[in-house]
Order: C-alpha cells, then sequence, then structure tokens
C-alpha cells in the first residue's frame, strides 16, 4: 500500500507516528511511506523582497526541521520513507499531493498545522477530508 503521512512536526504528529509504530498490524512491512508537509507561502512582498533563492532556501530548511525527526523516527522502527515537501494552503496542498501521487491511504494527525490556520480556513484535516479521493485516517 502507498500511504502518505501528512506532517507538521505538532504533538500530534507525533500521536500519529506512536499510532504507526504500535499498530504492525496495519502498517508493517511491505508499505510504502512518504512523509510530507505543507509550507504556509511567504506574503508575496517578502518573497520579492527577499529573492526567490532565499526564499526556496527557507523553505527548504524549514522542511527539513519537520521532516528529518519523523525520517529519523521511522528508520529505528524499521519503517523506510521517502520525504516530499510542497508551498501552498496546507489543506488543500496535502490533498492535492495525495491525489496527484496515487496514493491508497493519507494519515495524519486530528490537530496541528497551527491555531490561526485553523481559526481563518478551517480545520486541515476538515479540508483534506473534504477535497481528497484519498481515504484519510486521522489520529487524534
Amino acid at each position: 500500500m502507498k500511504i502518505l503521512l501528512a506532517a507538521d512536526g505538532s504533538k500530534f504528529t507525533k500521536k500519529m507516528l506512536a499510532y504507526l509504530a504500535t499498530h504492525d498490524e496495519m502498517f508493517g512491512g511491505g508499505h510504502e511511506f512518504t512523509v510530507f508537509t505543507a509550507l504556509t507561502p511567504l506574503p508575496p512582498r517578502a518573497g520579492l523582497a527577499l529573492g526567490k533563492k532565499v526564499v526556496d532556501d527557507y523553505h527548504a530548511e524549514t522542511a527539513g526541521k519537520v521532516l528529518a525527526p519523523i525520517l529519523k523516527f521511522m528508520g529505528r522502527h524499521g519503517m523506510e520513507a521517502r520525504s516530499a515537501y510542497k508551498v501552498g494552503p496546507t489543506g488543500e496542498t496535502i490533498a492535492k499531493f495525495a491525489d496527484s501521487g496515487k496514493f491508497d491511504l493519507v494519515v495524519m494527525g486530528s490537530h496541528g498545522w497551527g491555531a490561526l490556520g485553523s481559526l481563518v480556513l478551517g480545520s486541515v484535516a476538515t479540508q483534506v477530508l473534504a477535497r481528497s479521493k484519498v481515504p484519510v485516517l486521522l489520529v487524534r
């Protein structure tokens, strides 16, 4: 099974990882994991002032801070994974990546991704559920 792990590095990401590690009957061997994070774009003026290279480096560094510990955790638990990130509206970006990557399942924490975004845009989990054609497993 091709599984997308949507992560933001919050305590809910840690709960999702603990769930994966303790449910070997569901997630043990034979699965192809991709750990994914969606990054909020910088304001357009900031991007123009800083330049494309600085902004790209910033996004790569930010994604690395989220993804590296998760990949390390998965490696310690015998699960190999790829990693990826995209910049864009969080829920929409996760759903598009899941659909375009032809994943069989999206696994994500039920909360996280920042309180401000949830107030303004609604729950990321809700957005992914509404937009994705791929089944979603929410871990609380």
